[in-house]
Parts: C-alpha cells; structure tokens; sequence
C-alpha cells in the first residue's frame, strides 16, 4: 500500500504539533451534492458569503471597473455555492469572472479563481491546464498548488497530486495545505492518519466561517466512518448542524449513518429535511431506494423520477455521466447504454472512481474477466471505500474467489457509503456464502 509520508519530510516538529491536516476549504467534487431550481438563499439570515456578496456589489457600485471587486464576487458566490450546494452560484461566479477578464485579460487573480470554479464544475483537465497557465505568472502561489492537487486527484494521477500537495506545504503548511495532505492519506488507505488530520483541522478551522467548521465535522464523520466508528461519526455530523444548520452535506451524512443503524425511518426523515431546503438529486435517489426497500412502491417510483429529472441537468453543468450511470447499474437499466458511458468516462480520467464505474458496468454487462481488471485498478491504493469493496466483492464471488469476495464485501458493511439496496444485497450475498 502506498503511504504519504513525503509529504512531512519538509515539515519541522513544531508545524506538524500545531497546524498537521488541516484544511477548511477542499472540496473533493466526487463527494458534492447536487440541486436543480432557482437560485436562492435558504435562510434569511445572512451568512459569511452573503455578506462578501453585498461587499463586492458594493465595490463594483463604486468602480464599475475595478477587477478586483468582480473577482472577490466570483470569489463570495462560490462561497455560497458551497454553502447552499447550489449550481446556480457558480454560473454568477463564472459571469462575475467574465467581466473581471474583460476589464484585465493578463488578472491573475481571476485566473486562479477560474481554475477552481472549473474544478467546481468538474472541468477537471481544464482546470489543470489553468493552473500551469497561472504558473506561468507566478511559480510560488500555494493556492495554485492546492487547484492542482485537487485536479489531480479526480484525474487520477495520484504521483502528481501528492507533489503538488508537498509543494503546497513547502510554501505555505496552513489548513489548506495540509487538508489535502488528509484527503491524500485518506485514498492511500491510511484512514487513521486521516482521522488524526481532520481532528485538527477541526480545531483549527476558523470560526468566523460556520460553513468551513461545519464541513471539516462532516469529513472528520467521513473518516470515522470508515473504520466502522458510527456513533462517533453521527456526533461530529450533529456537532456540524449546530454550527451550521443548513449544511446539506452533513444532513445526508447522518441520514446515511440511520441506514447503516437499519433505523430507515430516521433516515427517511432527514432526507426529506434536505429536500425540504430545495431538491436535490442524491437525496431524492436516496429516498427511492428506502420507499422500495420498505415496499412504497410508488413514492419510490417519484422520487426516482425526480433523481432523473435533476440528474440529466446536472450532466449539462458537470459534463459527467458518473451518477447517472450508477443509478442505471444499481437499479438495472440501460445497462449498455450505461457501460457505453462508462467506458467514455474511463477515457478521459483514470481515477480510481471512474475505474470502479466501468468495472460494475463490466460486471451488470456480464464481462466477468474485464470487470475483475477494472476493479483491481480501482482498488490499487488500498482505499477504504465501502462502494468499491461492495463491487470488489460481488464481482469475486461471480468469478469463484469466494474467501477474496467475503472479505471485501464485509468490509463494505462496515464502512461508509453503501446505500440501503446495496447494504441489503451486500448482507443477502454474505448470508448465502455462509450458508452453504
């Protein structure tokens, strides 16, 4: 198993003790949730980004021609985009950042907000070549190190990511910094050394900032999870609402910690009190799996029908056919159609996601022995993911490696991420092999 431990070679003592693994503001885009509908606030109270908005729209009130003013409002809408999970903040972000090159082409400020709102948008090459644009300006800019590590990630070259995120703490070892470091251990399977980063980054996430606080909880959650540590995970997700009563991540983080305590109820609940804030699609296919599970035969069939309306659009903004293809996998449709898909995915990114996508698609096409090749790659950096072990597993238990499949799959049931039909399938399969 590959290990991170590089990235601290450059890092006395002291910084490790005070400021190791955090990072308020990465935003892994395979772990965003996705809305369609108006774009709104969803409260009346104003948050941090609402009050950088007002700000920059009255810097431009004042200077119509001032970059700088449209650059921190690109800046504040993607704040709120994060805040509201909201798609429609980033097309005012883009539009902010629009004008901002109109008045300054050579704005490097601007460019460096271009690359993440493209990462943001799952632009992911794009952003990477926006970087290399940047550094052409300026070879010493930690931010742009921390956009690199992050397109790198989703493009899967891993090598590449791990140094940009040690060039990042070679020149600034902040929260930023080192919140990739975590995401880094985190997909090399060291989810304990995760775990160890996060909790400072806790600490040390910055309280004027709720949203930030309330997003390093959820992640802390995450990693706890991971290891099978639910009870710890729901108190950091509730600790996240407090702080932050509207994160819709940490929402659907405890709704996914009811499943896996078998309490559907509870879990039905908190989804539909995501819904509640505007519709979503992960938690509308999330609501179908449990009304079908618990034999809701027709609220299932709505809520499905939802996730597909809201899906489609999200495929125009992300350019990504991921969550769609899953839902098709998992639920039995257009599974050609589907692995068709896949396979275009896998020929623009080789992260091990998109290798985990086209090996269930192999796999629902009844391609045993590609599958198994598609997974080993998925698999190739000991990540604790418990969709991919469930995939793993089935897939070994159809190719005959029965003792390789148990495991996985009873590592998938123990860990973080399995919706209520595959936690069912998972166990089901398991259940038979011990049967026999």
């Amino acid at each position: 198993m590959l290990t991170n431990r590089r990235l601290f070679i450059s890092i006395t003592a002291g910084v490790l003790a005070t400021i190791f693994g955090v990072g308020a503001y990465l935003k892994i885009s395979h772990k965003f949730h996705k809305r369609d509908g108006p774009t709104k606030s969803e409260s009346t109270t104003l948050t941090p980004a609402d009050l950088r908005i007002q700000k920059a729209l009255a810097m431009i009130q004042q200077s119509s021609q001032n970059p700088d003013a449209y650059n921190l409002l690109a800046a504040a809408y993607m704040q709120k985009a994060r805040e509201t999970a909201d798609h429609g903040f980033n097309a005012r972000a883009e539009a902010a950042l629009a004008r901002s090159f109109e008045i300054d082409q050579d704005n490097y400020d601007a460019l460096k907000l271009q690359a993440k709102l493209l990462l943001s948008n799952h632009r992911f090459s794009e952003a990477l070549e926006s970087c290399k644009r940047a550094q052409i300006v300026r070879q010493d800019d930690a931010d742009v190190f921390g956009a690199m590590t992050d397109a790198n990630v989703e493009l899967g070259n891993y090598s590449d990511a791990v140094q940009a995120a040690q060039k990042m703490v070679d020149l600034r070892p902040d929260t930023s910094a080192y919140s990739r470091i975590a995401y880094l251990r985190s997909l090399h399977g060291d989810t304990r050394g995760a775990i160890n980063a996060m909790r400072v980054a806790v600490r040390a996430a910055d309280p004027a900032d709720p949203e930030a606080m309330a997003w390093c909880r959820v992640q802390l959650g995450n990693e706890l999870m991971n290891i099978g540590k639910r009870d710890e995970a729901e108190r950091e997700y509730t600790q996240a609402l407090r702080i932050f009563p509207i994160h819709r991540a940490a929402i659907e983080a405890k709704a996914r910690a009811r499943v896996a305590a078998a309490d559907m109820n509870g879990a039905i609940a908190l989804y539909n009190q995501a819904q509640a804030k505007g519709p979503s699609a992960d938690p509308a296919l999330a609501l179908g799996d449990l009304y079908m599970l618990l034999g809701r035969d027709d609220d299932a069939k709505r809520q499905y029908e939802l996730f597909e309306s809201l899906e489609e659009e999200n495929v125009k903004v992300e350019k990504s056919w991921r969550h769609l293809v899953y839902y098709w996998l998992d639920h039995d449709k257009n599974l050609e159609a589907a692995l068709g898909r896949a396979q275009e995915e896998r020929q623009q990114r080789k992260d091990i996601f998109t290798c985990d996508l086209l090996a269930w698609a192999l796999f629902k096409n009844g391609k045993l022995s590609e599958a198994r090749t598609a997974i080993d790659e998925a698999l190739r950096l000991g990540t604790r993911d418990a969709r991919i072990d469930y995939h793993a597993g089935m897939i070994d238990v159809h190719l005959g490696s029965i003792e390789r499949g148990m495991k996985h799959l009873e590592r998938a049931l123990r860990g973080n991420g399995l919706d209520a039909l595959q936690t069912k399938a998972a166990r089901k399969t398991l259940e038979g092999l011990k049967s026999e």
